[in-house]
């Protein structure tokens, strides 16, 4: 019950954010956003940083209905949902959900700035 009384809280708002599948790593040595196709994003629309209790969501939402595309519960940070790119400070790489919750196992990366970093997750 008490779960049911938590709030949510938004964090932080990026009105255009971009979407790209990621290839596979080919080795233990991170992602790197120079592997990716940064011309050619597969999805673009507005991300949500919001809070419930003790965990983050990253939400990815369409610009115009806000219709959730994704998420990604954060639990901890750093942790699997998020990861750092070794070669770039403005692109981040996390797994995802759908909008029912199940675990789609594909991972994104976004070019978002500085500003999740100050979102305390």
């Amino acid at each position: 019950m008490a779960a049911e009384l938590e709030y949510e809280s938004v964090l932080c708002v990026k009105p255009d954010v971009s979407v790209y599948r990621i290839p596979p790593r080919a080795s233990n040595r991170g992602y790197r956003a120079s592997d990716w196709k940064l011309d050619q994003p597969d999805w673009t629309g507005r991300l949500r940083i919001t809070s419930k209790g003790k965990i983050a969501y990253i939400k990815l939402e369409d610009k115009v209905s806000g219709e959730l595309f994704a998420q990604a519960p954060v639990e901890q940070y750093p942790g699997i949902a998020v990861e750092t790119v070794t070669d770039s400070s403005r692109y981040f790489v996390i797994r995802i959900q759908d909008g029912t919750g199940k675990r789609t196992g594909i991972v994104n990366g976004m070019k978002l700035g500085k500003q999740v970093g100050k979102a305390g997750i």
